[in-house]
């Protein structure tokens, strides 16, 4: 059993943070009916309730992901005044009274599916993860939805194995830097679609092996072309309007992995040649996979490599919190490779 000092110390700091934080208020950004960017408003609101099998963080970094521009474009608020974003980092100041893993002062990130464009954000602790050591905290925002969801894609659905050849779908986007990088890490020969040969410079120095600018080539020619007719043995793909290519540019008994809709398509698709061709398709939906113990796991040892630097979570841009508007703009309108972060 602990004793001494300091954990006495623990104890009593734990017990006061267990209290609610009730008539407080802290800024957030909101919005009330789905639309541009202008729809978001940057206000006082009040502060959210730790829950008991929850903390609460002081934010300290926020990456707009993907869906959270989707939802603020086209998916009305659970409630007027609904503040959005899956993705944030942060000091714990709270902690509920069925948590025994988490405590006041730790830096953890984490993920839900609204609630991170504030000051404070409550949320699960199996919805969190110790920062480590020497870790940015904007890189902590964003590695557990990017990384994760790449990680779970190329290996626990995909099943990419050494030697094989991957095609990423959108390789600029989040998902695709970090697919890159680990299946590269794999050992993995890997072809991505990109545009701007800026872009591609920088994703061959993540292991690229070759770029393919969709403005300007039929990408599956050039996947035709650079495997000598065969095909890739997998795609990842989370544009979504890209799956009809996905599918043309695989090998027979190939395997797809879907997973999003940043391209914001209607998603219709002939799946009678992927029949024929004995070809497999996976969806992939992280919201609710990153709670499960092996998930979990990955993305800890993620962020372990990344303090240690041996994968980058790119950060393109940061703005402050009150500039959430100016910020989901540039995430939208720029070609970007990198995410953007908003910071309190």
């Amino acid at each position: 059993m602990k004793s001494g000092p300091a954990f006495f110390l623990h104890r009593h700091l734990t017990a006061q943070a267990r209290r609610p934080m009730k008539g407080k208020t802290m800024k957030a950004a909101y919005y009330d009916v789905p639309g541009g960017p202008e729809v978001l408003s940057y206000a006082e609101v009040e502060t959210p309730a730790c829950p008991e099998d929850g903390v609460l963080l002081r934010v300290e970094a926020i990456s707009i992901e993907g869906g959270d521009l989707i939802n603020r474009a086209t998916a009305a608020p659970r409630a007027a005044g609904d503040i959005l974003g899956y993705a944030a980092s942060g000091e714990i100041v709270e902690v509920g009274a069925q948590v025994h893993d988490r405590f006041i002062g730790q830096k953890v990130t984490s993920f839900d599916m609204g609630g991170s464009h504030a000051d404070l954000r409550a949320v699960k602790a199996t919805r969190t993860w110790v920062v480590p050591d020497g870790l940015d905290m904007a890189a902590a925002a964003a590695l557990p939805i990017s990384f994760g969801t790449a990680h779970h894609s190329l290996f626990a659905r995909g099943k990419l194995n050494e030697g094989e050849t991957l095609l990423v779908q959108g390789g600029a986007g989040s998902v695709g830097v970090a697919a890159i990088q680990l299946a590269h890490r794999a050992g993995a020969k890997v072809l991505a679609t990109v545009s701007g040969a800026d872009r591609a410079a920088r994703l061959r120095a993540y292991g690229l092996h070759a770029a393919i600018d969709h403005r300007t080539e039929d990408v599956t020619e050039a996947v035709m072309r650079l495997t000598d007719g065969r095909g890739v043995d997998l795609v990842v793909d989370p544009v979504g309007s890209t799956l009809a290519g996905s599918l043309a540019a695989l090998r027979p008994e190939g395997r797809l992995v879907f997973v999003g809709n940043a391209g914001r398509a209607s998603l219709a698709l002939d799946l009678w040649p992927a029949l024929q061709a004995n070809q497999t398709l996976l969806g992939v939906f992280m919201g609710s996979q990153l709670e499960k113990p092996e998930v979990h796991r990955t993305v800890d040892d993620m962020l372990r490599l990344a303090a240690t630097g041996e994968i980058e979570v790119p950060i393109e841009r940061r703005f402050p919190l009150r500039e959430a508007a100016a910020a989901h703009a540039h995430a939208e309108e720029n070609s970007i490779l990198g995410r953007v972060v908003l910071v309190p």
